[in-house]
């Protein structure tokens, strides 16, 4: 078994390689990492605690994070070091993977699921959230993250991030209206700025495989122009390689075949038209790819599990930020 540095390291160089090469591209690596997780459920709810505590939180499909808002805790995970936490440490975990919050250090497994309650004077609070996703998949540059990342609001950006954990604090025990459109807001806004960060703090990290214009500009074709019926051989051509060695390139830096990618792109795109705009469905098929809208409808079902149809009225049912176009 890899130590958890290595595994670390390895996460981190493939997370920088992925964004810089999104970035070559005129990608918004961000922005489109946060797109994909915008369409699931977004949840929020406050942890309190004192004397011995813990939680610990089972896998899920999506990204969450931990805000340490008061006291001290110790993060832990299934491989991992217990790390310690102090308060303003935000945690991240980029694509669900299993973790716990103690009062000392500990094994996951001898951590119960319950969420602690105690009615007197609490010694650690902890605001938990997450972007819960009932369909589809984690974007492939928060899956190449490593399983937690934690961050500190006394790195840099303190009057940013701690700013929005506080707006988010306050939002929690928010009941008027548009207090769900502005969670999510401010879930964004969270994400954002904690990815930054930690790319940031991870700008020096190797790179060995971002030197390579060629997948830049096969990233860009894809991102900029769905609607095109592109092949694999297309791909390469444009690029000026061979059908096998685009594909080998594409896959070791993206982590998906050429294909694979642009299926989940465009769908992935579809369903953030869905739930942002109002347009037909037959509009938002053509625009990202495919002739008509039954073979997107088909295609969105084989990869989230519901129409799209039935997909944008919950969407935009739970959250109401759809606009017309």
């Amino acid at each position: 078994m890899k130590d958890e540095k290595v595994v670390d390291q390895e996460n981190s160089t493939r997370a920088v390689s992925i964004a810089h090469a999104h970035t070559d591209s005129g990608t918004d690596i961000l922005s489109e990492a946060i797109g994909s997780v915008r369409i699931g459920h977004a949840r929020a709810c406050r942890v309190r605690g004192a004397g011995s505590w813990g939680i610990r939180f089972p896998a899920f499909a999506g990204s969450g994070f931990h805000i340490l808002l008061r006291g001290s805790a110790w993060l832990i995970t299934a491989n991992g070091r217990p790390r310690a936490l102090k308060a303003g440490d935000v945690v991240l975990s980029p694509f669900g993977a299993e973790r716990g919050l103690s009062h000392a250090p500990c094994l996951l497994q001898n951590l119960p699921r319950v969420v602690p309650h105690d009615p007197g004077p609490a010694e650690v609070e902890i605001l938990c959230g997450a972007y819960w996703l009932d369909h589809g998949e984690v974007h492939p540059f928060l899956r190449a993250l490593p399983e937690v990342i934690a961050v500190s609001a006394d790195h840099g950006r303190t009057s940013q991030l701690g700013a929005l954990t506080n707006l988010l604090a306050v939002d929690m025990s928010d009941t008027r209206p548009g207090s769900r459109a502005a969670r999510a807001a401010l879930l964004d806004l969270l994400l954002t700025h904690v990815l930054r960060q930690w790319l940031e703090q991870n700008r020096d990290v190797e790179r060995r495989e971002i030197d390579d214009p060629a997948i830049a500009v096969a990233l860009r074709e894809i991102h900029t122009s769905p609607d095109k019926p592109w092949t694999v051989q297309q791909l390469g051509e444009t690029v000026g390689m061979s059908r096998t060695a685009f594909t080998k390139r594409f896959t070791a830096l993206v982590g998906k075949p050429p294909m694979t990618y642009l299926t989940s792109w465009r769908l992935s795109y579809g369903a953030r038209l869905l739930r942002e705009t109002k347009a037909p469905l037959a509009s938002i098929a053509r625009q990202v790819g495919y002739s008509t809208e039954f073979a997107f409808g088909a295609a969105f079902r084989r990869e989230y599990g519901i129409s799209p149809g039935r997909f944008r009225d919950r969407t935009q049912r739970d959250n109401p930020v759809a606009v017309n176009v």
